[in-house]
């Protein structure tokens, strides 16, 4: 008897085996997920809004998620859609190959104004510069501020039409948030 199980030992261990590793899958190793609480963090620094506030993240993300671990920065930008889409999805990512996708909701009313307490930086026609930014490449251009707003605000803004075009040129608003006094950025995907 002895002399058999220790000829059939191979053929245990490789079963045993087998059937530990659909077990091992289900349940991940400390360092092997992406911190969710981390992804929260990045969508509110993204809208410039907490959790739960207009504009912000509808809801934290779902704990139950187990996302692999990403080993570039993310990539966070606006769900893009058809032209003159509202802004409701923010789009979190993994570059990595063959990494995720994360659409996380914005809480439901879009802020009609900055908060109080906040001293607008930037004033209803002023002449701004506007950062497209997104991964690898940051353009500039000229434009104007169509909404007062503190940093770390969004307004709209408005890039300036080409010289030479005339007034029917002009562009069509859309979302930025304030940098600093004069500077806008609007990212990109």
């Amino acid at each position: 008897m002895q002399r058999s199980l220790i000829r059939h030992l191979p053929l245990v261990l490789l079963a045993a085996t087998v059937l530990a590793v659909p077990a091992l899958a289900q349940t991940p190793v400390a360092g092997t997920t992406t911190d969710l609480a981390a992804i929260d963090t990045a969508v509110a620094e993204f809208t410039g809004r907490a959790i739960g506030l207009p504009g912000g993240a509808a809801q934290p993300v779902d704990r139950r998620l187990r996302l692999a671990r990403c080993a570039a920065p993310l990539a966070i930008g606006w769900r893009t859609g058809t032209a003159g889409e509202r802004r409701d999805t923010v789009l979190v990512r993994c570059p990595d190959a063959g990494g995720w996708r994360l659409y996380v909701p914005l809480a439901s009313a879009p802020p009609a104004a900055n908060a109080p307490d906040a001293t607008p930086v930037v004033q209803r026609g002023e002449a701004v510069t506007i950062a497209m930014i997104g991964d690898g490449f940051s353009v500039e251009q000229g434009g104007e501020a169509l909404d007062p707003g503190p940093v770390g605000g969004w307004i709209r803004v408005r890039s300036a039409a080409a010289p030479g075009t005339g007034p029917a040129a002009r562009s069509e608003a859309m979302r930025a948030r304030i940098v600093r006094p004069g500077l806008v950025e609007v990212p990109v995907e």
